[in-house]
């Protein structure tokens, strides 16, 4: 484990037997982080969990568990359920998030109308996680415009991440773990940004259903990384 990773200890992907979760816990588990995988069924994650670890050969730590015992267990909180289960998720974990780190990879699609982008009251999805959790709670938005089929490789992704939050420090802790994952990331500003990030899931499933793709991604440009 590097230094970086050995800064935050664990993290806990709710809803990790989904293909986006599988494949970022597999990133993270690679990197050396100990990944705590949550369901409402510990089988289900029990079961993937093993799916990680017989992809990492074993190397890593990769645990199976409820929602809620991953959250208590995890120093950072990532959910990726379908928007239908967020809110659920979200009460139920509620209590053992305080003073947490989540990072919600949830994007409000309403189906079957999945290209069309349509946002809570609150104005997205990490928004609402926002007010239902509190203000001891950080939130972040990231993850939420990369196809699962890039996570689950060895490869470089030509995609980049835009990260929102509801606070600066919130923003860097995550980009430590998009860089983790093997990803570019960028921060894009505050929470209140993540309707845009959200949205654009609707126009790339367009683009996709448009062009005959599966994974097309986003690229930042014209910016000088090093400044």
């Amino acid at each position: 484990m590097d230094e970086k990773s050995s800064l935050l200890l664990s993290i806990a992907v709710l809803g990790g037997t989904g293909k986006e979760g599988k494949g970022l816990a597999y990133r993270w588990a690679r990197a050396g982080y100990k990944v705590l995988i949550g369901s409402r069924s510990s089988e289900r994650a029990v079961h993937a969990a093993s799916e990680i670890m017989e992809l990492l050969e074993g190397s890593s730590s990769v645990v199976g568990t409820t929602n809620l015992e991953a959250t208590e267990q995890a120093n950072i909180v990532v959910l990726t359920v379908p928007y239908v289960a967020h809110r659920e998720t979200l009460e139920n974990v509620k209590d053992a998030m305080q003073g947490k780190l989540l990072i919600d990879v949830t994007v409000p699609l309403v189906p079957p109308k999945v290209t069309k982008v349509q946002m809570p009251p609150e104005g997205s999805a990490a928004q609402e996680a926002k007010a239902i959790l509190g203000d001891d709670v950080q939130v972040v938005a990231a993850f939420q415009n990369i196809s699962h089929e890039h996570l689950l490789t060895d490869k470089d992704v030509n995609c980049d991440i835009l990260v929102t939050g509801s606070s600066k420090a919130a923003r860097v802790e995550a980009l430590t773990l998009v860089e983790a994952a093997g990803l570019t990331g960028w921060d894009a500003g505050p929470i209140e940004n993540s309707v845009v990030i959200e949205g654009l899931t609707s126009v790339l499933i367009n683009i996709n259903k448009q062009y005959g793709s599966t994974n097309a991604g986003i690229k930042i440009t014209g910016v000088n990384r090093d400044r």
